[in-house]
């Protein structure tokens, strides 16, 4: 098995473990482990927002202590941050592994307008994401 040379760049180590995914283990094995990462780093994203927004108190401690299991609170949000990055990467990997079955569908579901859908439900979630940046931004929540 090729070894996987680790570069000052992320989006290269990234390309070459899903390369790696496919070249060395059937499709499906692969997916399986790609769903699998995407569950557990779900399901610490939501342990870690849950903590950082009911257990450890924002703003000034007023004698609570903003420490868990021996971090900080602003530690947690950063541990919070890179689960955010890691399952926006597996999310990419994901996509890129069920492409094919994502191109079948909307060719069966749209029929001869299907890149038009595509292109149109891309642009619509890009826009929701957008658009639930903007108000995050100026509410400042």
């Amino acid at each position: 098995m090729r070894q996987l040379i680790y570069d000052d760049s992320f989006e290269l180590a990234t390309y070459d473990i899903a390369r790696d995914c496919v070249t060395h283990m059937k499709k499906n094995t692969c997916k399986y482990l790609v769903d699998s990462l995407m569950f557990v780093d779900m399901c610490s994203l939501a342990g870690t927002g849950m903590l950082l927004a009911f257990v450890i108190p924002a703003g000034r401690a007023g004698g609570a202590s903003k420490y868990f299991l021996g971090l900080h609170r602003h530690d947690w949000g950063n541990i919070h941050l890179y689960l955010s990055l890691v399952l926006l990467v597996l999310v990419c990997v994901h996509l890129w592994l069920n492409w094919a079955w994502i191109l079948q569908f909307s060719k069966r579901y749209f029929g001869r307008h299907w890149k038009k859908s595509l292109v149109a439900v891309s642009l619509a979630w890009i826009i929701v994401l957008a658009l639930i940046f903007l108000v995050v931004s100026i509410t400042g929540m």
